[in-house]
């Protein structure tokens, strides 16, 4: 490809003449390190590979921008397929498309559109891939609507980092990820070099808690037609089975089923503003999408993806907020790195108990499931004791589940965990598993 000529599409030409502008002069604003050339363009179009996680509202956004921005060599991946809710706001989706592969239908989008770009999609989960997957691409950009998946996602690129014999990162193992989030009229956009800035994890304590609702209040006494809906899907579905199978939020019956039951509980307890698309909500925990807001926080992005590839500006340091519910408002501030990171900063977390004889280990899993620090939702935990490595706790294999189901109730002084002792900790939020200093603080 000549990256010297323009495409030969009229309406790609504007967008392709500014960013040779860009490439060809200099600037206050450039990196240190940039010369002005066409060298950066023929990076992107010849050699930089981007792999898109995500292909829905943000995602398509995502895939259209670096498209059109030159770059040719595209990577996504998608598990979902689309629905009929998607086509009013995800555009590279048409109605006969409803119940095919995300990433399948904008990758081929894209290809026919921009004969020089070059989409794979993947229609799996992230976490079907291998380290040698993630390491081939140079720049990794996340349009998700899934904390667990930002958290897997970032765990999985940092443990590619390989550092020196003296500590010292290896700059070439670095992959930059530029992750995107919406919600509404209000977006974000973040720039983590992982290694050097702060990452997801480094962070955890600012995402908003998943909205759950006390068993005791749903059964009992509910006040909100949410806690009718909640009641319907932990209680009565499990107990009737209506349909001899899971509960789908997406299955139209499974749906309209809750709703009826949800509706008929309401009544019981006077309780006003039950809908079917609040079902559809709380059963699948939708959140508002704007098209606009997924525009702008993609552009955003892209254009973080553009500067990082050629060097022509410096990236902004390191997180951007968006909001236009009354007027619109944007402002850059910088997250600062944890020095005692869960996942970058390769050093154990020290926690924190009274004495060892006064706290389970069910108590130190539940202790992991809800600290803001940690948020995990099924631990599994293992000490080496005495050179050898001794399973305390695994729910995830049956097998192992129950025979260590007992040492849930048990001490950690029974378990002969001393102070001072590392347990390592492997859940699902986090490709590597971690590890955790246990201190008493009685001295114990």
């Amino acid at each position: 490809m000549d990256v010297s000529s323009s495409p030969s599409s009229d309406q790609f030409g504007r967008r392709w003449t500014h960013v040779r502008k860009m490439l060809e002069r200099s600037g206050p604003f450039c990196q240190p390190e940039f010369t002005p050339s066409l060298d950066g363009l023929e990076f992107i179009m010849k050699t930089c590979k981007i792999l898109v996680i995500g292909a829905g509202g943000l995602g398509c956004e995502l895939l259209k921008d670096l498209a059109l921005m030159g770059f040719c060599d595209i990577h996504v991946i998608d598990m979902d397929t689309i629905d009929l809710s998607n086509l009013n706001r995800q555009f590279l989706f048409r109605r006969n498309d409803v119940g095919n592969s995300k990433a399948n239908c904008a990758a081929k989008f894209i290809n026919e559109r921009i004969p020089s770009c070059n989409v794979t999609p993947h229609f799996c989960k992230i976490q079907d891939f291998d380290q040698d997957f993630y390491r081939k691409f140079h720049i990794v950009v996340c349009g998700l609507d899934s904390l667990m998946a930002r958290r897997w996602i970032n765990g999985m690129i940092t443990s590619l980092l390989v550092y020196e014999d003296d500590g010292s990162l290896d700059q070439s193992s670095l992959i930059p990820i530029i992750d995107g989030g919406t919600e509404g009229f209000k977006g974000s956009a973040r720039v983590i070099l992982p290694g050097v800035t702060a990452c997801v994890e480094c962070t955890l304590e600012l995402y908003p808690p998943q909205i759950t609702y006390p068993l005791c209040t749903i059964a009992n006494t509910p006040r909100l037609p949410e806690h009718c809906i909640e009641y319907v899907k932990l209680i009565q579905w499990e107990k009737e089975n209506p349909f001899d199978s899971e509960l789908d939020g997406d299955d139209p019956q499974h749906v309209s089923w809750v709703y009826e039951k949800a509706q008929e509980r309401a009544s019981t307890f006077n309780i006003t503003g039950l809908s079917y698309r609040l079902v559809q909500g709380v059963l699948k925990h939708i959140i508002p999408a704007v098209a606009s807001t997924n525009a702008i926080v993609a552009a955003s992005c892209v254009t973080e993806v553009f500067k990082i590839a050629t060097s022509c500006y410096q990236y902004y340091n390191n997180c951007l907020l968006f909001n236009d519910i009354d007027g619109i408002y944007t402002y850059i501030y910088e997250v600062e790195k944890k020095e005692d990171c869960l996942n970058c900063s390769n050093i154990p977390v020290t926690v924190t108990f009274e004495s060892a004889d006064s706290v389970t280990l069910e108590k130190v899993i539940e202790f992991l499931c809800n600290d803001a620090a940690f948020q995990m939702k099924s631990p599994g935990i293992t000490m080496n004791l005495d050179g050898k490595n001794k399973t305390l706790y695994i729910s995830t294999v049956k097998s192992i589940e129950e025979r260590t189901r007992p040492n849930l109730k048990l001490t950690l002084q029974e378990l002969n965990v001393q102070n001072g002792q590392e347990l390592t900790v492997a859940d699902q939020t986090n490709p590597n598993s971690v590890t955790i200093r246990i201190k008493y603080s009685s001295g114990a």
